[in-house]
Parts: C-alpha cells; sequence; structure tokens
C-alpha cells in the first residue's frame, strides 16, 4: 500500500535502523514492487551550459563562480538528437536534456527546446528535461510537445536550504513539481547529499517527497561531486553507508519509485554500486558526463551489468501496450 502520510518520526526511525537491516528491509520490498534484475539507463546532455544566475554552492556553472565551466549557447538541434541516437543505440531508454537557466522564459530558445523534445520522442527515448523552474503554462506546452518526464530537484531540506541557495525558494521548487504534476508530466526530484547537512535534513528532504501529494515517478540520489571554485569544494566524499541509507530508505518510503544513483557513481567502484542496487536503486545516468561532472561511460556500465546479471529496462515499461505513440502530444505518462 502507497503511503503518502508518513510522519517525520516514522522516516528517521527507518534511516536510522542497523544499515544491514534497512537494506534487507528495502531489497524485500524491492523484490515485490520492482524487477529486481532491471535498471533504467538514461542519458543526460547539457544542451545549454554554464552562465546561470544562481548561487547554487555546489553547481559549476554558476556564473559568479571560477569553475573552468565553458559557457555555451542551446546546441544545434542535430547534434541534440546524434547524442539521443548514440544514447538509445547504446542501451538508453530516457534521455535528459539539461540547459543552465533559473526559469523557462518564453522564448526562441524554450521554442527550440520543444523542438528537441518532439525529435527526441519520435526516437522512441523516454524524453526528460531539467531547464529550471517553469509555470503551469510552460508545463502544458512540453507536455503537448512530448515531454515524458520533468526533473527539479528539491537538493536538500528546507531547514538547509538556504544555505546552498538563496536566488530562488524551497516554495519555488515545490510550486515547479506542482506545476509538472498538473500538466500529467511524469516528475523527477530527489537531492544531494555531501553538502555539509545533517542525517536531519537528510531525512527531512526524505520526508518531503514523501509526502507530496503523489510520489515522484523518479528519485536521483545523488553524491556531491566538489568541484574547485565553488563553495562546497573542499566537501570530504560520501560514503557508501550514507548511499546506502538513503537509496533503502526512499525504496521503503516510495516502493513504486524509480530510485536512481546518480551523481557521484564515477567514484563507486562496482562493488559499492551492487550494495545499491540491493538496496532498492534501479536506474543510472551512463555517458561520459553528468551534464559538466565526470561518469561512467556505457562500455564500463555494460561490463558491469554483465557481471551483476542486470538487463537494461525498456522505454515506457508502466505504460499499457499501444498506449505509446510518439508524435507531438502523444507522449505517456508512467503509471
Amino acid at each position: 500500500m502507497l503511503r503518502t502520510d508518513w510522519t517525520l518520526a516514522e522516516v528517521t526511525a527507518i534511516y536510522h535502523q542497523p544499515v544491514l537491516e534497512l537494506v534487507s528491509q528495502a531489497a524485500a520490498i524491492h523484490a515485490v514492487t520492482q524487477a529486481t534484475g532491471e535498471v533504467q539507463v538514461c542519458t543526460l546532455l547539457s544542451v545549454k551550459t554554464g552562465g546561470c544566475p544562481e548561487d547554487c554552492a555546489y553547481c559549476p556553472q554558476a556564473a559568479r563562480y571560477h569553475t573552468g565551466v565553458q559557457a555555451h549557447k542551446l546546441l544545434p538541434d542535430a547534434e541534440v538528437l546524434a547524442s539521443a541516437q548514440r544514447a538509445r543505440d547504446a542501451g538508453s531508454t530516457r534521455f535528459c536534456m539539461g540547459a543552465a537557466w533559473r526559469e523557462i522564459r518564453d522564448n526562441k530558445d524554450f521554442d527550440r527546446v520543444l523542438g528537441m523534445v518532439e525529435q527526441v520522442n519520435g526516437l522512441g527515448l523516454e524524453v526528460c528535461c531539467t531547464l529550471g523552474m517553469l509555470n503551469e503554462y510552460q508545463a502544458e506546452r512540453l507536455k503537448t510537445a512530448g515531454l515524458y518526464a520533468y526533473n527539479h530537484n528539491l537538493d536538500t531540506s528546507r531547514e538547509k536550504y538556504d544555505d546552498i541557495i538563496t536566488t530562488r525558494t524551497y516554495d519555488d521548487r515545490l510550486n515547479t513539481l506542482e506545476h509538472v504534476r498538473k500538466a500529467g508530466i511524469s516528475v523527477c526530484s530527489g537531492g544531494i547529499i555531501g553538502l555539509g547537512e545533517t542525517d536531519e535534513d537528510r531525512v527531512a528532504m526524505l520526508h518531503t517527497l514523501a509526502t507530496l501529494a503523489a510520489h515522484p515517478e523518479s528519485v536521483p540520489v545523488n553524491a556531491l561531486v566538489p568541484v574547485e571554485g565553488t563553495p562546497l569544494a573542499d566537501q570530504p566524499r560520501v560514503s557508501v553507508w550514507e548511499m546506502l541509507r538513503m537509496i533503502a530508505t526512499a525504496r521503503i518510503l516510495m516502493p513504486n519509485t524509480m530510485v536512481r544513483l546518480s551523481a557521484g557513481r564515477q567514484e563507486m567502484p562496482v562493488t559499492e554500486q551492487a550494495l545499491c542496487f540491493l538496496a532498492g536503486a534501479n536506474s543510472i545516468f551512463s555517458g561520459e558526463k553528468l551534464l559538466t561532472t565526470p561518469n561512467p561511460d556505457f562500455d564500463a556500465d555494460q561490463q558491469m551489468f554483465a557481471l551483476l546479471g542486470l538487463k537494461p529496462r525498456k522505454s515506457f515499461k508502466d505504460v499499457p501496450e499501444g498506449a505509446v505513440l510518439m508524435g507531438r502530444g502523444k507522449a505517456p505518462v508512467e503509471a
């Protein structure tokens, strides 16, 4: 039974169990609600890089930090489509396009992104975007273009948020998620650990996600990748035990959700990643970069899949047979 009425005390108790007991509980739920030998492979492409006016303390794309990231305008449509085709041919079933914008503006750049969504949708891939804040009208336009999912992370707890970002509010993020849900687009929202937050902050973020009116269809769990030039450049690497607690708790709270082992995977050996899959993770990002940070490439992930006996999840798996009609306005939404 899915619950959206979890109390903070309940989430705290789940999270703070002995780690082996926590993972065991999560694995049991995962075996009932998910295909345990199946992992969705996603690819994330930065279609517009750098120059962002936000002050997110972890982000190398913020214009105010000197991180060595070279800013570029929107990529040509043909380059984006070719990247999507390569990702599909390598086994990805979801293709996410990210733009370093604070918010979507109704201009020619947004019109171009809508065209990219429509073209990538035509390849049979689940199309995802992460473009910053949006309003109801913009969400509806993305849905009409064929967008399948929209990513907008909470990043951390409400209490910690102002220490990490001051150029937008926690409610701004929640409002964007509400607009995405209202438009009938699949919601992708998670957070980052390793920002200097406490366990209580991690619990509070998971509690917020698990008590939304409907669980996000996708929850990325990111480990901070410290970047020189950002305020969090000297943060220590997150341990696998911290990742396991986040992933396992997310799986218990949101059993039908795709839990994504996201940023930070480059530093994790296969043994650590295997533990995360055991704890309930069932999606990864594959490809050389996650926007601007290093990430395992397709060949390395194929070797890991072969070793662990995993197979890629198909696109639109949860959509009824015959419901997938490619083209404008025909993209389905996850159940």
